[in-house]
């Protein structure tokens, strides 16, 4: 059984540039964690802000952890400070827009919209739910649901008989231990996520043979 308790870290908090573990750090995680899995190098970000991060973001300084997040920066990371001169340094469009008329289901929420040059895009939508701890909820238009705490595995595939299957042959050849794994789809015989979170390191070239199956069109992965 697990022990519920409360860890000092907890209590204290991340390690992260303030003022705040759900309106700074958890934001620039949520960012971070978006740019892992866009194919590219994003060259314009739209950020959509709900509930209080659309009442305080400016404050908080919300802004400038997401464009830190997105630039790559982990939450730790002080050029978070000056994130909005760095995105312009990196050719990096940034829009936020605060939407205080759409309810959502956790206050601290965000939509992450990634563009690049070459027409790749990616919606990611991040709930910052305290002490700096994050919950992805949506990718694209495909409800979803990890936290990147643990080593996680990204397979986005069509819905198709055998490709879980196929999937989880190849972590046990990897002797990649399943922690959790769920699948999330649009419809079935549709697009798909196999998100599986493992407390293993997850080897690279598992990403290289999954893509080798017919219906696997992307494989992510998020090592903290």
């Amino acid at each position: 059984m697990r022990k519920n308790y409360i860890s000092l870290f907890d209590v204290i908090g991340p390690v992260m540039v303030g003022p705040s573990s759900s309106h700074t750090s958890g934001a620039a995680t949520i960012a971070w964690m978006a740019r892992q899995i866009f194919p590219g190098v994003p060259t314009k970000v739209t950020f959509t802000l709900y509930g209080s991060f659309a009442d305080t973001y400016l404050g908080h300084g919300t802004d400038r952890a997401l464009i830190g997040g997105a630039l790559g920066y982990r939450s730790d990371d002080t050029r978070i400070r000056h994130a909005y001169e760095h995105a312009r340094e990196a050719g990096m469009e940034v829009v936020c827009i605060p939407d205080h008329e759409t309810e959502v289901n956790h206050p601290n929420t965000v939509d992450i919209l990634m563009e690049d040059d070459d027409g790749h895009s990616l919606l990611i939508r991040g709930e910052s739910i305290g002490g700096g701890r994050v919950r992805i909820v949506r990718m694209n238009n495909i409800d979803v649901e990890f936290t990147g705490e643990y080593s996680t595995l990204i397979v986005g595939h069509l819905d198709e008989t055998g490709t879980v299957a196929f999937i989880t042959s190849r972590l046990a050849n990897h002797q990649v231990n399943i922690a959790f794994m769920k699948l999330f789809r649009e419809d079935k015989g549709k697009k798909a996520f196999t998100v599986i979170e493992s407390d293993e390191f997850i080897p690279e070239e598992l990403s290289e043979e999954l893509l080798e199956y017919p219906s696997i069109t992307s494989v992510d992965v998020i090592e903290f």
